[in-house]
């Protein structure tokens, strides 16, 4: 069985086309045995007409309400609920091209070691399509020195078998955000993430509610991440990739307080550069 979890909180206007793109899903229309999936949604406290839209769909979107937690809350919730052995995230303004699973799902069977598997994306910003950056583009493979300076895990894109959960962990719930960037580095550290050259999932962002527009300085709780990161079974060379992006990230952090006239947390991140081996230059 694969288990489709998708978490939302009040995106009753994209959640309807979030739950089509899975229903859609080529693979899943197939009459081949062994075929199950569910879909569960995880409404993460809404206030909006989220039950409304997963009712209309008749039963075909099984809905699992909590109080309002956050994303790690409900992503999690929604793992505990899983009864698949194969386990797919689609965040509630995304959405799969309904080739996604079904060719995901042959490359597992094709390499039956592979763990864990993403895809490439389209991008779209109010609408219209967006290139994306050089480093943004994904890795593939040992992706651990990749996926430091920033997130290049996207969770809409992959596809992990579910003992993945049971050996790196879930989503630290103390994150407000950047808590794929955590799971991304304790994932990376631990198995290969093989990409599938192919964009099968668009990326909508330019909305309001996204998450990374609530929150100045993104780095404060990649900061979080690494220092966790610090207590993983490193080898000497991972350690000092994550002590010298750690050291980055403080160092930006740093300035950006000091121009903002925040002197106490500028001399936190400070401490934190030196207590990181990354010397004295802050500016």
């Amino acid at each position: 069985m694969i288990s489709v979890i998708i978490p939302t909180f009040n995106r009753a206007a994209l959640l309807g086309e979030a739950i089509t793109s899975v229903l859609e899903q080529e693979y899943f229309g197939r009459p081949e045995p062994g075929r199950r999936f569910e879909l569960l949604v995880v409404d993460d406290g809404s206030e909006d007409e989220t039950r409304e839209v997963v009712e209309s769909f008749g039963g075909r979107a099984a809905l699992i309400s909590r109080p309002h937690r956050g994303v790690s809350a409900a992503r999690n919730w929604g793992l505990r609920s899983a009864r698949g052995e194969v386990i797919a995230f689609l965040d509630s303004d995304d959405l799969w091209i309904k080739e996604k699973i079904g060719v995901q799902m042959g490359y597992f069977k094709a390499f039956p070691e592979a763990k864990v598997c993403s895809t490439e994306e389209v991008w779209l910003r109010r609408g219209k399509h967006l290139n994306p950056h050089r480093k943004h583009q994904k890795p593939s493979g040992w992706i651990f020195d990749s996926v430091l300076s920033l997130c290049l895990l996207s969770l809409s894109s992959c596809l992990f078998r579910r003992e993945v959960f049971e050996e790196v962990g879930t989503f630290d719930e103390s994150l407000p955000v950047c808590e794929d960037y955590d799971f991304g580095i304790r994932l990376a550290h631990r198995y290969p993430v093989h990409l599938i050259p192919r964009p099968l999932v668009i990326k909508r962002g330019g909305h309001p509610d996204q998450l990374s527009h609530r929150y100045w300085g993104m780095d404060r709780f990649r900061v979080r991440a690494l220092e966790k990161a610090l207590g993983l079974d490193l080898t000497t060379e991972e350690e000092r990739l994550v002590r010298e992006e750690l050291a980055r990230k403080c160092r930006i952090l740093s300035r950006g307080f000091s121009r903002r006239g925040n002197r106490a947390e500028a001399d936190r991140y400070r401490a934190l550069l030196l207590k990181s081996g990354g010397g004295r230059d802050v500016g």
